[in-house]
């Protein structure tokens, strides 16, 4: 059902009050990310953490809304709320934390700043900031690696198997697209969930296995990155069953597995392979060089 925000800001009301913004803090409209959360899921915190200003056009359909900015450590910053449609009414000035226990009741446009951020794309994030549950994750500085070999585009649909931090940013750069998280542990399901809720990303579909059934109630994937399991084999043959064009990332830290990757590749013609690993020294207290965890990643499509 089609809400009544939706009804309420046409695009020629959006763009109205991104402009009383823009005169309001005498910038170019330019400078403003629009957001549309009317009766959507949208990715609300990240947008914030990556943009300087931001303006939401809101409605019931996220009561909580005010209560979210503050849990997600933006009590501090300043925000603006505009009621109607056109801009030219008064706005009511406030901190977020201000209207932390308000609900919202009806379309409300709010305009938030967050002046100390850098508008860029952040691939690394420090694994401090992850939830602190049953997973290891792995180095942030390898995980700047395997997000640019993903290459993920807004729209993205992108199968992650047991890489619950990799799904995160995925989701973040992916943000009007999907990722499908898959989780066999239910510990390390519910640490994705905790991490989902924190990050505050709404575009991650968290299943259980691989199987076609599962895959059946999500978007086709166009590329699937894969922790090498014992269930390797079958979550390839299932993944080529729903897109017979899939690309694949497969992750692992042992040397026998990669051989055996080649050879499952092999027997499904997927080609155009390579063979990555990664080598990161980081010094300790002492100064001393500590070698992390060398993972080997290896690629490939289906053949034409």
């Amino acid at each position: 059902m089609e809400s009544k925000g939706m009804k309420l800001y046409d695009s020629c009301e959006m763009l109205n009050w991104v402009g009383h913004f823009a005169d309001l803090m005498e910038v170019s409209p330019e400078k403003i990310k629009m957001l549309n959360i009317c009766g959507k899921q949208k990715n609300v915190l990240p947008t914030i953490e990556t943009h300087k200003r931001v303006v939401i056009f809101a409605d019931e359909s996220h009561a909580d809304l005010f209560y979210e900015l503050w849990e997600g450590g933006y009590g501090d910053y300043d925000m603006w709320i505009g009621r109607g449609r056109c801009g030219d009414e008064e706005v009511d000035t406030c901190k977020v934390k201000e209207f932390m226990d308000k609900k919202i009741e009806e379309p409300l446009v709010i305009f938030i700043i967050n002046e100390n951020t850098r508008e860029a794309s952040r691939y690394g994030i420090r694994n401090e900031f992850f939830s602190r549950g049953s997973v290891n994750y792995v180095g942030h500085e390898i995980r700047a690696v395997i997000m640019n070999m993903l290459s993920c585009d807004v729209g993205d649909t992108i199968c992650i198997v047991s890489g619950e931090s990799i799904a995160i940013e995925a989701a973040i750069t992916a943000s009007e697209g999907t990722i499908i998280a898959v989780e066999p542990d239910e510990r390390d399901m519910r640490s994705m969930q905790d991490n989902v809720s924190k990050f505050g990303v709404h575009n991650i579909e968290i299943i259980s296995r691989v199987t076609e059934e599962n895959m059946s109630k999500v978007p086709t994937p166009r590329l699937a990155f894969i922790v090498a399991s014992k269930r390797l084999e079958e979550e390839i043959s299932v993944l080529l069953k729903v897109n017979p064009k899939m690309q694949f990332i497969i992750y692992t830290l042992e040397l026998d597995m990669v051989v055996n990757i080649k050879n499952i590749f092999s027997k499904y013609d997927i080609e155009n392979t390579e063979t990555l690993q990664i080598a990161v020294s980081k010094s300790d207290k002492r100064s001393v060089m500590v070698a992390q965890p060398s993972p080997w990643m290896i690629s490939g499509v289906v053949s034409e």
